[in-house]
């Protein structure tokens, strides 16, 4: 068996302890690490920190030469909650569903799958396959409806007064939630508890005492029921549904209409599947949390051992665009995953400790973060890597299955963004301008730069108010040119003169910044001056002016190649 890594970075701690208890625990065995996902509604880049978290750990077990399961347990078995906001064809007729299993409720308006759970289950198996996320799938209804977990069941009614004087000691000690005010761009996107749990009750309340299992009604199928009576011996079991009326006795042995109540399902699952690591959200550090009360019913009802794991901080969003949050005002993977390619969105992840919270970023921040992980391959190309950075970076680039797909020739994205926002998108033009950055090593196709071309167009497309694109003038601004001094036009004299012998992204680049510098009798390799500084700001500003009618743009260099030499000679009135 391979050794343990050496690697300093979080995920090969936690890789090295999971190891360890899953020898201790089963020893022979595959590793099991575990996560849930709720599909109520969009699965939201703070529900994927519950998958990432697991999943690297797994892969880094995997690059060890040892079998482990990543289990994903879809929690489509959960009840309807409430009616999500802003989701396309979703209106207030839908809380007719409200308590009903996910499984049972339509799917929205146009959707090609077969209902609620298995429409908002797509995207996100569509982009766990996008990130290279390998693991096994468990729908809830399937365990539930199958008898699965029917030994289960009967054990925790038999001892449903140990669980109940179990939850007793948390009853009291639940802390408010905290309501966040913050709109989507600031809000933290906070995995929820136990696939809804928050508002979900413990099984306690009936006339007849404390059951943990809560029937689907069979009339209306709603869990607007209550469990009336139930024998031990027989495990004829008495319900009724208050939201219809409906009443029957059945036998709990053969009777696959229902689940645990939360508190109890979760324990019972870490036992059933040999859980070793599953992470939690924060939230899970409250006293009479599912993690906090689970630890002893899983010990003390289901005789198991409550998994290891962390609990992790919460996933920021820094300006995403109204635009485009039309699933219901929070970002998917799926969301993250047009604007970015995978290895980033897993780089975001890798790179933070599960309790260091982050931020992912929608609006112009996400060119520095390229700009970052640019620099970041640059060093691991040249060997001058930190160690820590070298193992976030080979998580993020690559699975134990292999290298996950990549743009083969990767230009700064701002600068992608930048010449997808002026031409609009148009394939001939963007090639003539990508072909003109690097002269002796001009692009030859656009799929050099693909994915990432097509990421920046997107980003252009969907994150971009269209009162901050670029447009540039068909005509040159002839008062402001005519109102120019001497120096003015000097400087722009300068620019031109100069534009053939510097026509790349590099040579431009000298270009705008030098002409301010000769302007001032200095050399073109001079270093900058705060008052040098203002001087090619003010020309920078002017040329913006002249080329896109604003004070500010896309970088110049750039901006220039875009346009076009002839173009910049007519609009800087040559």
């Amino acid at each position: 068996m391979a050794q343990s890594s050496t690697e300093t970075d979080w995920v090969s701690r936690f890789a090295d302890e999971v190891i360890a208890e899953s020898e201790r625990r089963a020893p022979g065995k595959p590793v099991v690490v575990a996560s849930g996902l709720s599909p109520s509604g969009p699965i939201h880049l703070g529900n994927l920190r519950e998958v990432m978290t697991p999943h690297l750990v797994a892969d880094e077990i995997r690059r060890r030469g040892y079998q482990v399961r990543h289990l994903i347990s879809w929690d489509d078995y959960d009840r309807y909650r409430k009616v999500p906001n802003g989701i396309e064809g979703i209106d207030a007729s839908w809380a007719e569903h409200i308590g009903k299993p996910l499984t049972s409720v339509p799917a929205p308006a146009g959707s090609p799958h077969p209902n609620w759970a298995e429409h908002f289950k797509a995207a996100m198996v569509e982009s766990l396959a996008e990130l290279g996320v390998e693991y096994d799938p468990i729908s809830q209804t399937e365990q539930y409806t199958a008898g699965a977990y029917r030994e289960q069941i009967l054990h925790a009614m038999k001892h449903r007064g140990d669980i109940d004087a179990i939850l007793d000691q948390y009853r009291t000690k639940k802390a408010p939630k905290k309501q966040s005010q913050k709109p989507v761009d600031e809000a933290e996107l906070e995995a929820e508890e136990g696939s809804g749990a928050a508002s979900e009750d413990d099984g306690s309340g009936g006339a007849s005492g404390y059951f943990p299992y809560k029937p689907y009604c069979g009339r209306c199928e709603k869990d607007l029921t209550t469990v009336t009576s139930y024998d031990d011996e027989t495990t004829e079991l008495a319900y009724t549904c208050v939201n219809c009326g409906f009443a029957e006795t059945v036998k709990l042995s053969e009777f696959n209409r229902g689940k645990l109540v939360w508190k109890v399902d979760w324990p019972m699952r870490w036992a059933y599947e040999g859980v070793i690591f599953e992470p939690s959200g924060v939230d899970h550090s409250s006293p009479g949390s599912s993690f906090v009360v689970g630890g002893q019913i899983v010990r003390e009802i289901f005789d198991g051992v409550q998994p290891i794991g962390p609990m992790y901080a919460f996933v920021g969003i820094s300006g995403m665009a109204k635009m485009s949050s039309s699933r219901g005002g929070v970002p998917t993977a799926a969301d993250a995953l047009k604007i970015m390619e995978a290895p980033l969105l897993r780089w975001l992840y890798a790179r933070r400790r599960p309790n260091q919270s982050f931020k992912i970023a929608f609006d112009q921040e996400i060119q520095r973060l390229y700009d970052e992980w640019d620099k970041l391959e640059a060093k691991v190309a040249d060997g001058s890597v930190l160690p820590a950075d070298a193992a976030a970076y080979s998580r993020a680039a690559r699975t134990a299955a292999g290298e996950l797909p990549r743009t083969p020739r990767p230009l700064p994205y701002r600068t992608l963004a930048s010449v997808m926002d002026i031409t609009a998108g148009h394939d001939e033009q963007t090639l003539r301008i990508l072909t003109e950055l690097d002269p002796e090593n001009p692009v030859t196709s656009l799929d050099e730069v693909r994915p990432r071309l097509d990421r920046a167009e997107n980003w252009i497309t969907s994150q971009v108010p269209a009162d901050q694109r670029t447009i540039v003038r068909d005509e040159p601004d002839t008062e402001l040119l005519g109102s120019l001094d001497d120096e003015g036009r000097e400087s722009l004299r300068l620019l031109l003169e100069g534009l053939d012998t510097h026509w790349s992204l590099d040579g431009l680049t000298t270009l705008v910044y030098g002409v301010p510098k000769v302007m001032a009798g200095l050399d073109p390799e001079a270093k900058p001056t705060p008052e040098l500084k203002l001087a090619q700001r003010a020309f920078f500003a002017l040329l913006y002016k002249l080329l896109v009618s604003r004070e500010t743009g896309p970088r110049l260099p750039t901006l220039l190649l875009a346009v076009g030499a002839d173009r910049v000679r007519k609009l800087l009135g040559a």
